[in-house]
């Protein structure tokens, strides 16, 4: 490695290190008060055994489902939306609206139930949330929501379970 590539590495390291900082226009959500819950932990082949292909996909791979492909997000009936690796309680019926963008929405989540770190995977940092239990990736976090949060927690439907009440 020459001087050159060096220095660019490290001018490079020293602006990904400054990156979890800035908002890049995308909400900086702080869940780090997440109440202590026990984490979940399997084997790949556990995962794989318990969740459908495209709950694998969306859960253990940070894959996203097509829009409008899932039931969830026309479902209106009071309930619970709980997590599909581990069942842990996400949203409240109460906290769903209907965003237009062919994915369950929500203008709230249940407090200490959801982590959440930048994501680079758009090149364009954004916010990704998972599940506080088992980790499952859920979805991404935009500052285009209704009042009062003014958030929209746009999450896939195969990463959702949805017990009605």
């Amino acid at each position: 490695m020459n001087r050159r590539h060096f220095l660019g590495l490290a001018g490079l390291t020293g602006v990904v290190g400054a990156l979890p900082s800035v908002s890049f226009g995308y909400p900086s959500v702080d869940l780090s008060a997440a109440e202590s819950i026990e984490p979940l932990s399997l084997s790949d082949a556990e995962w794989r055994e318990r969740l459908s292909d495209k709950a694998y996909n969306v859960l253990r791979e940070s894959g996203t489902e097509a829009a409008f492909s899932s039931p969830l997000d026309k479902e209106t009936r009071d309930g619970e939306f709980r997590c599909a690796g581990c069942d842990l309680v996400l949203f409240q019926s109460a906290m769903k609206y209907d965003s237009g963008t062919g994915w369950p929405s929500f203008f709230k989540h249940v407090e200490g139930h959801l982590l959440s770190e930048l994501d680079f995977s758009m090149i364009w940092p954004r916010t990704e949330y998972h599940c506080a239990r088992c980790g499952g990736h859920q979805g991404h976090i935009f500052d285009d929501g209704p009042k009062p949060t003014g958030l929209r927690w746009c999450n896939n439907g195969a990463a959702l379970r949805f017990v009605p009440a």
